[in-house]
């Protein structure tokens, strides 16, 4: 008889953990609150001179620069410490330099100036977010009176102004490199950059094709600094100014296969960007193009933050402006009667995508 081996009792099946599940701290919360510590640790630097005292130093000592930016020792280490942790300068051996960033856009008078940005946005735009309640519960601008003034641009402070559109000039700059990689410009011929400001869009489109030819149309304060601009970086043979006011005037000028709407959209309210793209539609030809780049938001309005962020500053800068999503876009691009409507994605703080819509071509 064979011997039967008693089967084992099956032993109980392990019950596994759960999980561990990371409880809700405060540290973003931490984050978002001292955020204005960074950004004014930045503008205090850049209005103290550091990085371009530092720039002329080549490298110093805390001690040193403490004499030079007629500082008492306690909050040089605290400042330089600050921006050592920022990444804006680098520590070595007692000794501190500027990073690289530092020291291509925040030393005065590099091509490529950022500090203008970082004083107008503490002097101008930082103020007026201590009022942001105020705007929301009133949806109007403080960065200006509405009741008094024409727009943000009608100011007494001209260092205000000529921070700002320095500020523009490089924001846009990046931008418009970026645009050149992202889409291919070699099929058109004639640019127009609608309210171009002092011509960054197209002195680097032109530089990055130089078959292009350009066109800034703004109004005449404006198209006069771009044609300093343009001359003293030597392309005024290939970009000219159009003075004009392209909300007020009939019509935009023709002669152009292409338009550019550079961050000029998020400035007004929907039924005036649907009146300017009709302009946009009616000035191009049979086959024209239009380019649209903003920081564009999601559909369902989740983000991304920069452009969700934008918006609000919209609200503290603007009657009526609002950064919008890529499906209003669109809808306006095509009731204006534009096809072929894509979006090409942008790395650029200037902006995040280019939308590209075409004029039908005649049959």
């Amino acid at each position: 008889m064979p011997r039967v081996h008693p089967v084992p009792e099956a032993s109980p099946k392990a019950t596994a953990l759960p999980p561990a599940v990371s409880a809700p701290t405060p540290v973003p919360l931490m984050e978002l609150t001292t955020g204005f510590w960074r950004f004014k640790a930045l503008a205090a630097a850049v209005d103290l001179n550091l990085f371009t005292t530092l720039s002329g130093l080549g490298k110093a000592s805390a001690a040193e620069l403490a004499i030079a930016l007629d500082l008492d020792p306690r909050p040089t280490r605290m400042l330089l410490a600050s921006c050592t942790s920022l990444g804006l300068l680098v520590r070595e051996n007692h000794q501190y330099r500027n990073s690289e960033t530092a020291e291509h856009f925040l030393v005065e008078g590099r091509p490529h100036w950022f500090g203008g940005f970082v004083r107008y946005s503490d002097r101008h735009a930082y103020p007026a977010w201590h009022r942001l309640q105020e705007a929301l519960r009133t949806n109007r601008p403080t960065t200006w009176d509405p009741d008094t003034q024409q727009s943000a641009f009608v100011t007494a402070d001209a260092t205000i102004l000529e921070d700002f559109w320095g500020a523009m000039f490089t924001l846009s700059s990046f931008t418009a490199n970026a645009l050149a990689t992202a889409h291919d410009f070699t099929a058109h011929h004639r640019l127009l950059d609608v309210g171009g400001g002092t011509g960054a869009f197209p002195t680097g489109l032109c530089r990055h094709y130089p078959h292009l030819r350009a066109t800034v149309l703004d109004l005449p304060r404006v198209t006069a600094m771009a044609r300093e601009k343009i001359a003293a970086l030597g392309l005024d043979h290939a970009i000219s100014t159009h003075d004009g006011d392209f909300l007020a005037d009939p019509a935009l000028p023709e002669g152009h296969d292409v338009v550019l709407l550079s961050m000029i959209l998020h400035d007004w309210d929907e039924a005036t960007n649907r009146a300017l793209l009709a302009k946009c539609h009616a000035a191009l030809p049979a086959g024209g193009t239009v380019i649209i780049c903003e920081l564009v938001l999601d559909n369902d309005e989740s983000g991304p933050a920069p452009a969700a962020l934008m918006g609000l500053n919209m609200l503290i800068e603007t009657r009526a402006g609002h950064n919008y999503t890529h499906a209003e876009y669109t809808g306006w691009l095509t009731e204006a009667g534009f096809t072929g409507i894509t979006t090409i994605p942008l790395e650029a703080a200037g902006a995040n995508a280019a939308i590209v819509a075409h004029k039908r071509p005649t049959r």
